[in-house]
């Protein structure tokens, strides 16, 4: 209680008297993270490596004090925020950008260095870093203003081991005074592509370098910007607190000019939408799949030690992810043999069954999977593919609401309840389109078990 009397003091110092002038003459540091590969990645985030270039770059021409890391390992993330949090002077601007994976555990978003090893939800917060506690401790330090630009939103390879939705990041709880944009709304994801450049990120520094413009209607009209380019498939999200004048460019003589208009209130109504079928995504090689860093390691696991069910496991969950299913059903085959209760496994090869059209062994394994354990949401989910493929649509709408009721963050359960119910006749629209709001890929996941969203 002490310490956040005495926060809430020099809080209010900061604001009183002259806050303008008091903004514009702190020091301005900044740590700027840009971690492209990670070796459980498919490819490198080539965007995050440009943009943390880019980014760091302006900020330096705005006065900032800024340190720009790379590809960082849990060990040189810790460091770097270290040096950050030393740098930290009283009164101080302080300005922290990420660019990679995050992921949300517990009501948190944690960002991700490039060596975590996240297979199970306790993994989270071990392994990644709390967007919460940095900006707790950039106040702690004593920045007047706390600034977190989190380009983390996408769609990546940890949480579907132990999640079969992705869960975009969570809101930020951040101290008085401070500034908060992600990069997409509240448990969305973004589109991962091997890009160059971010669109978020090309909105930001565009608006950043304007003058006379306040660092709060910087990042609106960033927002602003990304949902009219998007047409409102991408909406990030802003939270402030600010009470303190502040500008990334600061003032020029001439006096601002009015406050741009919303661009999305200008831009062109949307085409109706067409029913096009994606194409899926190809099944890895047998090379790709033998260069994957994650299935080296886990077949070396398996290799010195046959009994390795954990790693046999992990391995098949990797398999699966990456769609070669034939290996995947291999590992849970071995899994389910030395433990038929499993009801992780038998959900598992449920699921890969059904991506391979094998329906009838599909739905005897998520039975099981249910009978053993009658809680186990991804079941649920996974025996509404099931019942899709085997057009037994009321069978999949039910299945699919009882995943809903319990997760309704599940893209691929909102997602598969909009196409049963398409299919059997009702309109399905509003699930279908919350479903690509928070996964854009959707569509061409489900395209690669054999569904697609068009009704003939």
């Amino acid at each position: 209680m002490r310490t956040t009397i005495a926060l809430l003091l020099a809080g209010l110092i900061a604001v009183c008297g002259g806050t303008a002038s008091r903004a514009a003459d702190a020091a301005k540091l900044a740590l700027v993270i840009g971690n492209a590969k990670y070796p459980d990645n498919e490819f490198v985030l080539n965007d995050a490596a440009n943009d943390a270039q880019a980014l760091a770059d302006e900020l330096k021409r705005d006065g900032f004090v800024v340190d720009r890391q790379t590809s960082l390992t849990g060990d040189a993330m810790r460091q770097a925020l270290d040096r950050f949090y030393a740098r930290i002077e009283r009164g101080a601007v302080a300005l922290i950008f990420f660019d990679g994976f995050g992921i949300q555990s517990n009501r948190q978003t944690y960002l991700l260095p490039v060596d975590a090893q996240i297979w199970a939800e306790p993994d989270v917060s071990r392994d990644g870093f709390s967007l919460d506690t940095i900006l707790a401790e950039m106040n702690t330090r004593g920045a007047a203003i706390k600034i977190a630009l989190i380009d983390a939103s996408r769609r990546n390879p940890f949480e579907r081991r132990f999640r079969r939705y992705s869960a975009g990041l969570a809101p930020a709880i951040a101290p008085s005074n401070s500034l908060v944009l992600y990069s997409t709304a509240l448990g969305a994801v973004a589109a991962t592509g091997k890009t160059d450049r971010s669109l978020f990120v090309a909105e930001l520094l565009r608006e950043m370098r304007a003058p006379n413009l306040s660092a709060e209607q910087a990042l609106t009209n960033t927002k602003n910007g990304v949902v009219a380019a998007t047409n409102r498939e991408q909406v990030p999200w802003l939270s402030s607190s600010l009470t303190t004048e502040f500008s990334f460019a600061g003032l020029v003589a001439r006096p601002p000019d009015n406050t741009p208009a919303d661009p999305a209130s200008t831009k062109p109504a949307p085409q109706q939408p067409v029913c096009e079928v994606p194409q899926a995504e190809p099944t890895p090689s047998a090379d790709d799949l033998a260069r994957d860093p994650v299935i080296a390691d886990l077949s070396r696991k398996i290799a010195a030690n046959a009994n390795d069910a954990i790693s046999r496991y992990k391995r098949g969950q990797v398999y699966a992810i990456k769609r070669a299913h034939a290996l995947a059903m291999q590992d849970f085959d071995v899994v389910i043999r030395r433990d038929p209760r499993d009801a992780q496994a038998l959900n598992n090869r449920c699921w890969t069954r059904a991506a391979t059209g094998d329906l009838q062994g599909a739905l005897a394994d998520c039975n099981l999977a249910l009978q053993l354990d009658p809680g186990l949401n991804d079941a649920f989910d996974s025996r509404g593919l099931v019942n899709l493929k085997l057009g037994r649509t009321a069978e999949a709408i039910k299945d699919y609401t009882d995943a809903i009721q319990r997760n309704p963050r599940s893209s691929s359960s909102l997602f598969g309840r909009g196409v049963a119910t398409r299919k059997s006749g009702g309109d399905g629209a509003s699930d279908i389109a919350l479903a690509k709001s928070m996964d854009p890929n959707i569509a061409k996941e489900f395209a690669g078990y054999g569904v697609t969203e068009c009704v003939p």
